[in-house]
């Protein structure tokens, strides 16, 4: 998938004023129209400059991508990060067009859905609007639930029509178990109506933060856990970290790297919870000293081994 360039499209400068992208847009759009235009591209020109106006228009949009695109160029290959808009307060459900590009899609169609559902957030005469916002919490969270304090950009634009934005602050209780992917619903914290009425709610997506040790797959935890390979192959009982504490491993004999050992009900403590998974690495000993080698020289003289084998050679 290539970059765009957003302000490229539109002829702007990256500092350009909301009223300098409105009057770029005005001039493209009259260019490029279909019904009027006698450019060769007008359709596909005219849905680009409505697809880069559509992100440059919009305060929150614009301070994701200019945050985004730092360092890529128009056409170079580029794939978002999975967390690239976390921490930004979004309005709205977002825009989704289904003629705007791959690229518009893998951005702000995610932003879209990810805003809320089943009737939550259709428009209430006198209510505000309601807000979005995706987090990343350490896994800590779910695992204990808890108070998190968390920072979210509020994108705006000043009285010189320049974007700018401001941070806000707020501390969310965190349900215990809670998964990637659901939200934690902030009743009166979206937007306030114009004049009288309630404000919105800000829904925020819950994602996690890598861990060290730990991977995670919806409900479940995996730990890669190395061994020796006398540990793999003799069997063992080894100390292995888990989140509620270090246990005693069994190891089974004649085990081998990938092998995965389950932990029932030690992942996610959610409604079922997850399990926890060991994967077992082999580690190898460095042949780093004359004692080492030998010891590595009678192995492969004592157990004749093709690790080859099923390749035919």
């Amino acid at each position: 998938m290539e970059f765009k360039d957003y302000y490229k499209v539109m002829g702007v400068a990256r500092d350009a004023t909301e009223a300098q992208i409105k009057q770029a847009y005005r001039k493209l759009a009259r260019k490029y129209h279909p019904d009027v235009s006698k450019e060769k591209d007008a359709e596909s020109r005219f849905k680009e400059v409505g697809e880069a106006y559509e992100v440059l228009k919009t305060p929150e949009k614009r301070a994701a991508y200019d945050q985004l695109g730092q360092g890529h160029r128009a056409g170079e290959d580029f794939r978002p990060p999975p967390d690239w808009g976390a921490g930004f307060e979004f309005s709205g459900a977002g825009a989704r067009d289904s003629e705007y590009s791959d690229f518009f899609e893998s951005l702000f169609g995610a932003q879209g859905r990810a805003g809320p559902r089943h009737g939550r957030g259709a428009f209430h005469p006198g209510r505000g609007e309601d807000h979005h916002a995706k987090v990343l919490l350490d896994l800590d969270a779910t695992l204990r639930g808890g108070t998190r304090q968390l920072t979210l950009r509020v994108p705006e634009i000043d009285a010189d029509g320049r974007l700018t934005s401001k941070e806000r602050v707020l501390n969310i209780q965190v349900p215990k178990g809670i998964l990637a992917g659901q939200h934690i619903r902030l009743a009166g914290q979206g937007a306030r109506p114009p004049g009288e009425g309630a404000p919105g709610d800000l829904f925020i997506e819950v994602d996690f933060q890598p861990h060290p040790l730990y991977r995670l797959d919806g409900r479940d935890l995996y730990l890669d856990l190395p061994v020796a390979p006398w540990e793999a192959a003799l069997g063992a009982a080894v100390k292995t970290p888990t989140p509620t504490g270090t246990v005693d491993l069994k190891i089974p004999a004649a085990s081998h790297a990938g092998s995965k050992l389950r932990l029932k009900g030690r992942g996610i403590p959610a409604s079922p919870p997850g399990d926890f998974y060991v994967v077992l690495q082999i580690a190898l000993p460095a042949a780093n000293d004359d004692k080492a080698k030998a010891a590595y020289a009678a192995l492969a003289a004592a157990l004749p081994f093709n690790p080859r084998a099923n390749l035919g050679v």
